[in-house]
């Protein structure tokens, strides 16, 4: 219970996600590959939410890792997958348009 308010609430303070986002964050898009193509980060990985499981390689050794995808909800369940793989280190971005913004500041 205590984790959907903590994912709910941290993502009002931008100020972290800013300061991991500046220090080279691997950027995560759940997105499908068309939604990817109609949109997105630059510099971003297109890892669809139902490919995280089986390309949990491309995760390790990342000091920060961002997910992100329409609407924040298949970034949440994206960041419980990894979470539950052992990472620690995950952030749910939310809307790929909200981390783009943060880029862009």
């Amino acid at each position: 219970m205590f984790g959907i308010f903590k994912n709910m609430f941290s993502k009002k303070d931008t100020t972290q996600m800013e300061k991991i986002i500046k220090e080279g964050a691997f950027l995560v898009d759940v997105r499908t590959a068309a939604e990817f193509a109609e949109g997105n980060v630059k510099g971003s990985a297109n890892i669809p939410l139902d490919k995280v499981a089986s390309q949990l390689e491309k995760f390790k050794g990342k000091e920060h890792i961002i997910v992100f995808c329409r609407s924040g909800n298949r970034s949440g369940q994206a960041k419980m997958i990894l979470e539950q793989n052992g990472f620690k280190n995950v952030t749910n971005g939310g809307t790929w348009q909200d981390v783009n913004e943060m880029i862009h500041k």
